[in-house]
């Protein structure tokens, strides 16, 4: 987390948090949703704006994070903005080398693969749970051909669950 995020919280600790202003795709692109957008339906059904700003994303990637519920948010200064995943918490962008990089540029290690009832491959590595890029399937079926991994069935719709994760955090404060 960056310095100033720190400084942010520690002046002003009691800023409430924010719900359904921040989207992330399963192709690991994120969405401002503002109230119009939101009156319209809840994410991904209504998405919003793609965000394009290269620094903004970058500090919003710096400031990523769960919270003890399984909720994912981005720190932005004092407010906990919490995300609404369209998929997974994490989207995984295969490299040609055989790393694996989170949509926010970390390296993960592999430790299991799961594929699901629609064909959607999962990777739980050090960081997490994700999905893979769909741009990133013939690399995906490369690793799964050498027997680098070997993919476990799954239903897609436990996966929250079983990896203790919220996929839409303004639901669960609505309710």
């Amino acid at each position: 987390m960056d310095d100033i995020v720190k400084a942010a919280m520690a002046k002003w600790p009691n800023v409430p948090h924010c719900y359904g202003w921040l989207g992330l795709d399963a192709r690991g692109n994120w969405y401002m949703r503002d109230d119009r957008t939101q009156a319209q339906g809840p994410f991904p059904a209504s998405k919003g704006s793609l965000l394009k700003h290269d620094k903004l994303i970058e500090f919003i990637h710096r400031n990523y994070a769960a919270d003890a519920q399984g909720q994912w948010y981005f720190q932005n200064g004092p407010q906990r903005v919490y995300v609404e995943l369209e998929a997974m918490p994490w989207i995984w962008r295969l490299q040609p080398e055989g790393g694996v990089l989170s949509h926010t540029g970390l390296p993960a290690r592999v430790q299991e693969s799961l594929l699901d009832e629609s064909g959607r491959l999962y990777l739980v590595t050090d960081l997490g749970v994700g999905l893979v890029h769909s741009a990133d399937m013939n690399l995906a079926a490369d690793a799964v051909e050498a027997g680098r991994w070997r993919p476990a069935e799954v239903r897609a719709d436990a996966l929250p669950v079983r990896f203790g994760f919220i996929p839409h955090p303004q639901a669960l404060q609505a309710a």
